[in-house]
């Protein structure tokens, strides 16, 4: 593989990055992996600090970075969602100058990718794409490090994603699957699949990697002989509860379930960027019990808690990515 140099660039999407550049990451994160679980400490980056501003919270993306800003010897502060002026009393390009000052790199999840494209601009160090209404990079490095993990290798897989196609989870996986040759399917309802401008360029860039784009409304035909089956939950972080009615019957026929996983091949995987709502035992999984019936939404407790299940080897592999990404953009 080519010299990869990364350093001072920003993790905003991986529209961004070439194959190479994804792959550098992916096999870094494996060897980051490797020291961790030996107890190698990799302090390569002490003496150096990060903020984490949050607009949306999170479990698995705070807790990832950090966990790897600590594993990586840095200093991390975590600003919530009241921790910040940003975007009240102050504006973002502001915001971002004052913590560029201060910080050596700012992870930003919050809502649209506009915002965490002027932290960009304007701050002057790395900035992190944690999440954002279009994208989620580092969800994708995981997904695909876990894929690889069962799989060995990820090009010429069958991926599909079930449910609501325009999220920001299915641009990204569509966007990823086309740069490592992972054929992709979007199976959910018509009105609810990714724009067309990033449908057109994200073919264009999986015929240069010998892989498909496939948008589809036919549950069988999706998941036939499928290597992965992937889902998200039908209502995401800030939406509206009301909408929630609409949504369970606009995406109930694309529920994962012991069928459709019978249908992928023996060996499929299944996996969820997670939280998901397979059981009664939150808050607001009760709630949607109580309202309308549903003892699970997006995926059965069965196939959550099967051997074919790997969102929790998903989950973990956050740290060891993410750590990649911020080891790979501010090392010496």
């Amino acid at each position: 593989m080519k010299d990869i140099n990364l350093k001072g660039k920003s993790f905003l999407k991986l529209l961004d990055f070439s194959s190479d550049e994804i792959r550098y990451l992916l096999d870094l994160s494996k060897e980051l992996k490797d020291k961790k679980k030996k107890g190698i400490l990799h302090k390569d980056l002490e003496g150096k600090n990060i903020v984490l501003l949050f607009e949306k919270t999170s479990t698995r993306t705070r807790c990832a970075f950090e966990v790897a800003g600590y594993d990586l010897g840095m200093g991390v502060t975590y600003l919530d969602p009241n921790s910040s002026q940003m975007g009240h009393k102050e504006s973002i390009e502001d915001t971002a100058k004052v913590l560029g000052r201060m910080f050596d790199g700012i992870e930003y999840r919050g809502f649209e990718q506009e915002i965490v494209e002027k932290l960009a601009k304007y701050s002057g160090v790395p900035v992190w794409n944690g999440l954002t209404t279009e994208f989620h990079p580092t969800q994708m490095l995981a997904d695909v490090m876990t894929i690889e993990e069962n799989f060995v290798n990820s090009k010429g897989l069958k991926l599909v994603f079930m449910g609501d196609a325009r999220n920001n989870v299915a641009n990204s996986l569509m966007v990823v699957s086309a740069k490592l040759g992972i054929n992709f399917v979007a199976c959910g309802p018509k009105e609810n699949m990714p724009s067309a401008e990033l449908v057109e360029k994200c073919k264009v860039i999986a015929k240069e990697n010998d892989s498909t784009i496939t948008l589809t409304d036919d549950v069988i035909a999706a998941t036939k002989d499928a290597d992965v089956i992937y889902t998200d939950i039908w209502v995401s972080m800030g939406e509206e509860k009301s909408i929630w009615g609409d949504r369970i019957k606009l995406l109930s026929p694309y529920q994962v379930n012991k069928s459709v996983m019978q249908n992928a091949k023996a060996s499929a995987i299944f996996l969820h960027c997670l939280p998901s709502f397979h059981d009664l035992n939150t808050t607001v999984a009760k709630d949607i019990y109580d309202k309308y019936g549903l003892k699970e939404m997006e995926v059965t407790d069965e196939v959550f808690m099967s051997s074919q299940s790997k969102v929790f080897d998903e989950a973990e592999n956050r740290l060891h990515t993410i750590k990649a990404v911020m080891y790979a953009t501010l090392k010496d």
